[in-house]
């Protein structure tokens, strides 16, 4: 099969173009049209495949997979459901794989096989899911899709709180170097005459905030220039080996306030994948392997690869995650609970939902302690600067003789 970029008018008669696979111009027509699609031109692409098309969007699946689960419990069969879909996605990447999912079905395969040829779509956790649903009966997909459409949603939450953490304390901090470089650079320069004029001996800390002022203005685009080139320089560094990663992963779950609860994040992450597809009935191992994919870091992902290891050489759940150092008393308890009861899913949704509200809890004490502090900052630097400069002028008024 060929790739071809395409032009094509939908019912609305609005015109856009995307990319297709299919045998030849005729076929490609056939596939446009089952998407609600008429086409007006099309080419073979001869570019790189590889940069095509990018992941599609979390809230796209989410969409995708609460309409599937609403419609096959109501009974719609999943071909049916699929195509309906098909006919009310917006985004054209995802219609196209969703009308690749029709045929690929209409053609004899399982929605798990069709699914594992979109990678840029569903992930291995979800085809995993599905397989299993399919295998257990497929009066249980629309369970199975509520899973997916859930654990998804609980995903773009974590993804909201990580970039709380994230971009708070950073947004803060630019806006502390702004008023710093405004200070130095353009308001400061400008009481130097001033202050020389007056004819008497400057003090230490004026001397200090002139000098500091003065290399702001000579290396302004050093200052700046700096901080980017560090940052370049250490994610070459990090991406020079998994040595690397492993190190940088671990020192970010090991920093000072953002590191305890970036571990949370993670392991709230591990514990709610881990106990839906545990609860889905794929085996230990499988969910311990297909979970590696979401921790996102290097450090965790070391580890439950050591406990996969473990249990491969004979030693239980808890005793394996024990070993090796990497997770909190919390979970290892939670674990034991449910290995000595059977309900290893229910400890571990337990799990992630204590983490979820204490990451939720953290960030908010975190903001709350941002702002104060970001006034006590700017204060501190408004104070130097007017102590500074005030300072000399008392001088002056003490000498004059009344």
């Amino acid at each position: 099969m060929a790739l071809y970029s395409y032009r094509a008018i939908n019912d609305q008669g609005k015109t856009g173009k995307g990319m297709q696979d299919a045998a030849n111009v005729v076929d490609l027509e056939l596939r446009l049209k089952r998407g609600g699609l008429d086409l007006i031109d099309a080419k073979e692409y001869r570019g790189k495949v590889g940069l095509r098309r990018g992941k599609i969007k979390r809230p796209e699946l989410i969409t995708f997979f609460f309409n599937l689960e609403q419609l096959t419990r109501a009974g719609v069969p999943l071909l049916e459901s699929l195509a309906d879909l098909r006919d009310t996605m917006n985004d054209p990447h995802f219609r196209e794989i969703i009308a690749n999912l029709v045929e690929s079905i209409e053609g004899g395969q399982k929605l798990s096989q069709a699914m594992e040829q979109h990678p840029d779509a569903y992930d291995k956790i979800f085809i995993s899911l599905v397989h299993a649903g399919e295998e257990s009966g497929s009066d249980r997909l629309p369970e199975i899709f509520l899973h997916i459409t859930e654990s998804l949603k609980w995903q773009d939450e974590m993804a909201s709180h990580t970039k709380t953490i994230m971009l708070y304390p950073a947004f803060v901090g630019s806006v502390v170097l702004a008023i710093t470089f405004f200070l130095m650079i353009y308001l400061v320069p400008q009481l130097v005459g001033f202050i020389k004029d007056m004819g008497q001996e400057i003090p230490i800390q004026t001397r200090i905030l002139l000098a500091t002022s003065a290399f702001f203005v000579d290396y302004w685009y050093a200052l700046i220039a700096l901080p980017i080139i560090l940052l370049i320089a250490v994610k070459l560094i990090i991406a020079s080996s998994p040595e690397m990663q492993f190190k940088f992963d671990n020192l970010k779950l090991n920093l000072w306030v953002t590191g305890p609860i970036l571990r949370k994040i993670i392991l709230a992450r591990f514990a709610n994948t881990f106990a839906i597809m545990y609860g889905s009935g794929i085996s230990i191992l499988a969910c311990i392997a297909n979970s590696r994919d979401v921790v996102n870091n290097y450090a965790i992902a070391k580890s439950l690869e050591d406990v996969m290891h473990e249990i491969e050489a004979g030693k239980n759940l808890t005793q394996s995650f024990q070993h090796t150092g990497m997770f909190p008393p919390l979970v290892i308890r939670m674990l034991q609970v449910g290995e000595a009861t059977g309900s290893l899913d229910k400890a571990l949704l337990n799990v992630s939902y204590f983490y979820d509200r204490d990451v939720k809890d953290s960030i908010n004490k975190i903001q709350a302690m941002i702002e104060p502090a970001m006034t006590i900052i700017l204060g501190a630097l408004l104070g130097w600067v007017m102590l500074s400069v005030l300072s000399p002028i008392y001088d002056i008024i003490g000498k004059v003789q009344f």
